[in-house]
């Protein structure tokens, strides 16, 4: 999910791409160590695989929240159903909040909306 949000849409070739080897590689230790998680959507192929990763998002996870990183999506709406199951899980596990960091049209047409400084906090502690 990491190396899809760094190439989708030729993110990689921007200046100033952020998602490089550093970063791939601290989240697969903080994944180990259980503190990062993925969501993965994935398309059935005629590959020797069976299927394609179309989508995704990828972030930390701390007791009730999930402090979201990035998403991409290769198909229509890929990253939309990525969201729709995080909440799910979410929702199994008592979760507070999703923190998406921006407040984006995806976002708020998802639910999403941009809370203050102080709220935040609230909802941290």
């Amino acid at each position: 999910v990491i190396h899809g949000c760094s190439t989708a849409q030729g993110r990689n070739q921007e200046n100033g791409a952020w998602l490089g080897p550093d970063i791939t590689d601290a989240f697969t230790r903080l994944n180990s160590r259980g503190y990062a998680a993925s969501v993965e959507v994935w398309e059935p192929t005629n590959t020797a695989t069976g299927r394609r990763l179309v989508g995704g998002l990828y972030g930390v996870t701390l007791r009730h929240a999930f402090f979201f990183f990035c998403l991409f999506s290769l198909v229509p709406n890929a990253s939309k159903l990525a969201l729709i199951h995080l909440a799910r899980a979410m929702q199994t596990i008592e979760g507070r909040f999703i923190d998406c960091q921006f407040e984006t049209p995806l976002f708020k047409s998802m639910g999403g909306r941009h809370i203050t400084y102080d709220e935040y906090m609230k909802l941290l502690k």
